[in-house]
């Protein structure tokens, strides 16, 4: 699995965090999406599609099979 986020498109409501916060943060100043890991480790897959699927702006991308 690999993942990238569209910054621009990010709304800050921080919902990828709550859903995978291994993988997913938010700057301080903005609270925009930045990653912790551009590939997370098989045990976080499901939380990343979770955090991907409840994404109000469509910000999260995954690509890659489990």
């Amino acid at each position: 699995m690999k993942l990238t986020v569209d910054q621009d498109k990010c709304c800050g409501a921080g919902a990828c965090v709550l859903s995978a916060p291994e993988v997913f943060d938010q700057r301080d100043e903005d609270g925009i999406v930045t990653l912790l890991t551009s590939e997370p480790a098989p045990e976080q897959h499901a939380a990343v599609r979770e955090a991907a699927a409840v994404c109000p702006a469509a910000a999260i991308h995954v690509t890659g099979a489990d």
